[in-house]
């Protein structure tokens, strides 16, 4: 399965990610580190799906790099 070596697009789905939407590299050595580095917590997570991925584009939105 290919790395990500210059991240992933704002919108893209990882493409490490199953049917399901879990992790395919949960736990093993491979999983990038960023990964590792988000704890879920209520305020990530919500009480929904839906919650939780309108908390992950407003992240994806605020460290997007400049397209300059």
């Amino acid at each position: 399965m290919p790395g990500l070596p210059q991240g992933k697009p704002a919108g893209v789905p990882c493409p490490h990610l199953d049917a399901e939407l879990r992790c395919r590299l949960f736990g093993q050595p491979e999983r990038p580190a960023v990964c590792g580095s988000l704890p879920p917590s209520h305020e990530m997570c919500g009480e929904s799906r839906e919650q939780a991925m309108v908390y992950l584009q407003r992240l994806e939105a605020a460290t997007c790099p400049d397209p300059d």
